[in-house]
């Protein structure tokens, strides 16, 4: 991976943990899920018309990949809604990078050297240890944590085999998110109990829902670029570095402790992402 591509990744990083710091804002977290989704629309059915059309091979991809990041959407914001920010966030993508590793080392046959396979374990690692807490509750929050976590695996190694497939990462996601633009409103309007205030609720957070729609767009853009030039675990672990950021936000926004102990795994994290660049 060369020091470009590390640095755009790591930004989308701090993107994606801006974002979903922003869901975790607004109160109501079906409203959350169906204004990101409405952004994912309007860009892209914009992208859909300037850009190329994926060939056949890849619509499976694209299909299955919108399903489950419709799901993961949904779950997330269900899980910020349980437990707290700093907590929910490390938890969900250290799982992901675990998962994304393990498949794409055994089933997709990807090569590492073993300073990056170091890197990504002490990335991994770390983001377990920022999930922790001793005054933390688990229940149902950790247990919504983990099926989020899953979801990310899924979709990021679907993403991963279909945009290489594909060979245009810029309209493989153009499809992908006018898809999750369309199932994300419809499942949410489907799963709210007073549609009346959801919508009342949309038009309240209207402006916070489109930054963070915005935002999720660009950093996801960026990782299915990246995918395409370097081994799906190495993106991964980078991009789940965002978490630094949510210890941040989740201290100065939510109010949430930021203890020695996080303190320890956010340097220890950034030591992980040093062995990841220098074994390449």
């Amino acid at each position: 991976m060369s020091g470009t591509v590390l640095l755009i990744v790591l930004a989308a990083a701090l993107l994606h943990g801006i974002w979903n710091a922003i869901a975790k804002a607004i109160p109501a977290r079906l409203v959350s899920s169906a204004l990101i989704g409405l952004v994912y629309l309007v860009v892209g059915a914009i992208g859909c018309v300037v850009l190329p059309f994926p060939p056949a091979e890849v619509w499976p991809y694209i299909l299955v990949s919108a399903a489950v990041q419709t799901l993961y959407l949904v779950l997330l914001t269900a899980a910020y809604a349980k437990s707290e920010f700093g907590r929910t966030y490390p938890l969900t993508r250290g799982i992901a990078v675990l998962g994304v590793t393990l498949f794409s080392t055994t089933l997709l046959g990807e090569q590492m050297t073993p300073a990056q396979l170091g890197g990504v374990a002490v990335v991994a690692a770390s983001l377990f240890a920022l999930s922790w807490s001793p005054r933390g509750k688990g229940g149902g929050g950790t247990w919504m944590a983990v099926a989020v976590g899953v979801t990310i695996t899924a979709y990021s190694v679907i993403d991963g085999m279909g945009v290489r497939l594909s060979g245009e990462p810029l309209g493989y996601a153009a499809w992908l998110f006018l898809l999750q633009g369309v199932s994300i409103p419809i499942v949410c309007f489907l799963l709210s109990r007073d549609r009346a205030e959801m919508l009342r609720g949309m038009r309240r957070h209207a402006p916070m829902g489109a930054i963070g729609g915005i935002l999720s767009l660009v950093a996801y853009t960026i990782v299915v670029w990246a995918q395409t030039l370097a081994p799906l675990a190495v993106v991964s672990a980078l991009r789940e570095t965002g978490v630094l950021a949510a210890g941040v936000i989740g201290y100065l926004v939510f109010r949430e402790r930021f203890s020695p102990w996080r303190l320890t795994a956010t340097v220890v994290a950034v030591s992980g992402i040093v062995a990841i660049r220098l074994g390449g």
